[in-house]
């Protein structure tokens, strides 16, 4: 099949009909049993998924969750060693400034598809005064997880993503029983959704990089992908529907989706602002901020950066030699980034902010992950619940 834009958005259209039946069968029923909580409870046990991983494995779980969790344990179609390779081999290059931009540029992403920003902020905390800590809190699992030694081998990975799955699930099913939702805006947390998610952590991520100056090898570039075709799976999307084990087609079909989906909104809006001022109030050290959000436009590009509210920073860091970038982060904060003075002339201008924002941003992280009892997946017993 040829690539076009009308068979994307043809495709796209038809996975924006659908949900995820397995686990929506498995959700409505402990919803309307009041079984969530306990659920959620058990969260904290399911520490992997083993490939096709035996029913006598999960004994220790209710029935229909231990079905639901062997059955959803299968690998990717075609998943191999050299799909795990590559994916490290990127993890080891960039982990860090990785992680950062998903949790900043991938987020914030998110919230320019207007279904998807409107189901967020109508879940309860996710979409509250405290969302963005909430959902940097569940996040932080995924992001600094799925660069973690073997986490493509030994199953956490796809434990953490399935718990995603089941929340996925939750705010699906919820949203329908409201009677609130609007059937002309196809399934809540429908496969598109899910998949132009996929989309923005991937694809997007790779294209803020480069925006940055970040040098990528296409072979790492594509070991990135990999691993988020493999969340894909395990968040419950059919096989046709799956970003394609491929950089440069996923790069086409994602760009082609973000032009149809990616729109301004007041939900769009609402949370950004949340984000950046919890950037700015928890992450960032003091006098950071400005250059910070004009690494963010930069990776965005000024287009997707006003479509999503973002700020214009009083800070031109494309006017400004890399030299006066690095004395301005040497005088104020302290050489977070890296310490002692260095010769700047020359280097791309954005490192000494990659730097800092990541060392900073994965502080953040950690914290939330050994911390913060909201770090697990959880489901939604109802909407607007404050979980």
């Amino acid at each position: 099949m040829t690539l076009t834009a009308e068979t994307v958005e043809a495709e796209m259209e038809a996975a924006n009909q659908e949900g995820d039946p397995a686990a929506d069968a498995l959700v409505s029923d402990l919803i309307d049993n009041r079984e969530v909580d306990g659920v959620n409870g058990l969260f904290r046990t399911i520490g992997t998924l083993k490939p096709r991983m035996p029913m006598d494995e999960l004994s220790n779980l209710p029935e229909r969750l231990a079905q639901f969790l062997h059955d959803a344990s299968e690998q990717p179609p075609g998943w191999s060693e050299a799909d795990v390779k590559a994916a490290e081999a990127f993890f080891a290059h960039h982990h860090g400034v990785a992680s950062m931009l998903q949790g900043t540029v991938g987020l914030i992403g998110t919230y320019l598809s207007p279904t998807g920003a409107y189901t967020l902020r109508t879940t309860g905390r996710l979409g509250g005064v405290d969302g963005p800590g909430r959902r940097l809190s569940q996040s932080s699992r995924l992001f600094i997880g799925m660069g973690d030694k073997d986490a493509l081998r030994n199953g956490t990975l796809a434990a953490t993503v399935t718990k995603v799955r089941l929340v996925h699930a939750s705010v699906r099913q919820l949203h329908k029983k409201s009677g609130q939702w609007d059937a002309k805006w196809g399934e809540p947390v429908s496969q598109k959704y899910t998949t132009g998610a996929i989309g923005v952590f991937s694809v997007q991520i790779l294209q803020a990089m480069k925006n940055l100056g970040v040098h990528v090898a296409h072979d790492d570039a594509q070991g990135f992908v990999n691993a988020w075709h493999y969340i894909n799976h395990y968040l419950g999307t059919p096989e046709k529907w799956l970003i394609p084990k491929d950089v440069d087609l996923g790069d086409r079909i994602w760009s082609i989706m973000r032009e149809k989906e990616w729109q301004p909104g007041e939900d769009c809006n609402v949370m950004t602002a949340q984000a950046l001022k919890f950037y700015k109030e928890k992450m960032l050290p003091p006098g950071f901020y400005e250059p910070f959000i004009a690494m963010v436009r930069t990776a965005f590009t000024d287009k997707y950066a006003d479509m999503a509210g973002i700020p214009k920073s009083a800070v031109d860091l494309a006017a400004k030699p890399a030299a006066a970038i690095h004395s301005l982060f040497s005088s104020t904060v302290g050489g977070m980034g890296g310490g002692s003075a260095k010769k700047a002339v020359g280097v791309n201008p954005h490192d000494e902010i990659l730097g800092v924002a990541s060392k900073a941003f994965n502080q953040v992280e950690r914290y939330a992950l050994t911390h913060d009892q909201d770090d697990q997946p959880q489901m939604h017993q109802e909407l607007h619940d404050n979980r």
